[in-house]
């Protein structure tokens, strides 16, 4: 994202008229201008020879192309929310590479006690490496991920993913299930498989919220954007993501930058990059633990990158991308992309 945007200086035109035209203090727009040229440009009192002038990228003569702030916060109003997107997911793993592919969608249901409450249901079959699930694992598999959906789930006023809410609903969804999948599949293995998914439904209903606390999907829409970005439009901060299984996932230390300025389509967008931070080293990490056995050097070997493009009208995101990954023994790398259906 550029700092500054260039006004082409037209015949006789003063630094009053410019500085009216955009708004801004007229000593404010000198010292900016002379901030960012050459010396030989710089502008003392008025303007002289001078071809162009450095302006404030938020300074635009257009006063709709500004996006609508509230004190450089960007507000998170999800009321009447209802949108369904396409989600693909690309996994990366010694150069093996496995793409899924399907459809859902996200409905705002209320807010209580400062916390927005959505549904998630996937609206389509899935696919796996362009082709759509049919063999007998994977059909199995996927036929038992429906017990989750609907999935509810609670965000705070940041847009950030808070919690799972329907836990209790799926013993009982369970059985209805249970009954569909075996119309279609019959023998032992398929009987080992679905007691293991039923045991964890019923007796260990605390590793079904840790697995669904890792839903990709769910982590990129709701990342926590609608947060205030300050004068200079950025934020630095430090999020963690589920790019490998931890019960403490990894820590990732990201800049996130705002363009003030509506982008060609009239969207604003946010742009993000980091990498990861962790006193955990790569061996902790194949271990599983969840602290570092050691004190050590800040482990870095880790990138994450996110963009948003949002509505200017309703701020509800219309597409998204985050890539993650992680160096342990190999490089681990998930990318998620989001787009929203007409």
């Amino acid at each position: 994202m550029q700092k500054h945007n260039l006004h082409i200086i037209q015949p006789n035109e003063t630094i009053d008229e410019i500085a009216k035209l955009y708004q801004l203090d007229k000593n404010d727009l000198i010292y900016f201008h002379n901030n960012h040229c050459l010396p030989k440009n710089s502008i003392l009192i008025d303007i002289t020879n001078q071809k162009e002038l450095y302006i404030p990228r938020f300074a635009v003569s257009d006063v709709e192309k500004k996006v609508n702030f509230r004190n450089h916060s960007l507000i998170f109003e999800p009321k009447g929310f209802n949108q369904n997107y396409g989600v693909r997911i690309i996994f990366e793993k010694q150069n093996n590479e496995t793409e899924l592919k399907y459809e859902t969608s996200v409905k705002w249901i209320k807010t209580e006690d400062k916390l927005h409450f959505f549904e998630i249901d996937r609206i389509s079959n899935l696919f796996i490496d362009e082709e759509e699930v049919n063999n007998i694992a994977n059909l199995l598999a996927y036929k038992s991920s429906q017990v989750l959906y609907p999935l509810t789930i609670s965000v705070n006023e940041a847009g950030k993913f808070y919690a799972i809410e329907n836990l209790n609903s799926y013993e009982k969804r369970w059985k209805k299930i249970k009954t569909e999948i075996h119309k279609e599949f019959e023998g032992e293995i398929v009987e080992k498989y679905l007691a293991q998914i039923e045991k964890i439904i019923i007796d260990e209903p605390s590793l079904l919220n840790l697995y669904l606390k890792k839903d990709y999907f769910v982590r990129t829409l709701f990342f926590g954007i609608y947060q205030n970005y300050g004068k200079h439009y950025q934020i630095n901060g430090n999020e963690t993501f589920p790019i490998i299984e931890n019960i403490n996932e990894p820590n990732y230390q990201i800049k996130l930058k705002i363009d003030p300025i509506l982008d060609e389509y009239d969207m604003i967008w946010i742009d993000g990059n980091g990498k990861l931070n962790e006193e955990r080293s790569p061996e902790d990490f194949i271990s599983h633990s969840p602290f570092a056995d050691d004190e050590q050097q800040i482990n870095d070997n880790g990138k994450i990158r996110v963009r948003y493009y949002l509505n200017n009208q309703t701020k509800w995101i219309e597409s998204a991308f985050l890539e993650c990954s992680i160096l342990t023994n190999n490089l681990k790398k998930v990318s998620i992309s989001i787009s929203k259906l007409d």
